[in-house]
């Protein structure tokens, strides 16, 4: 169980860090995206990461 948390937090992670890129304009990919250049998907992915490292320090607590 704590394996999938684990990956679900990684997951969660590299989405938000996604999201953050694509809602400052940062990352233009996929270029007919509709999250690019819109500051609450920005918002939403910094959330989400943060949920990702949470879930990730979860896993690892014994």
């Amino acid at each position: 169980m704590r394996t999938i948390i684990a990956i679900v937090g990684v997951a969660a992670v590299l989405m938000g860090l996604l999201w953050i890129g694509q809602g400052t304009g940062l990352v233009h990919w996929p270029a007919s995206s509709f999250m690019l250049d819109q500051r609450p998907w920005a918002t939403r992915g910094g959330i989400l990461a943060i949920v990702g490292v949470v879930l990730i320090l979860v896993s690892r607590r014994r």
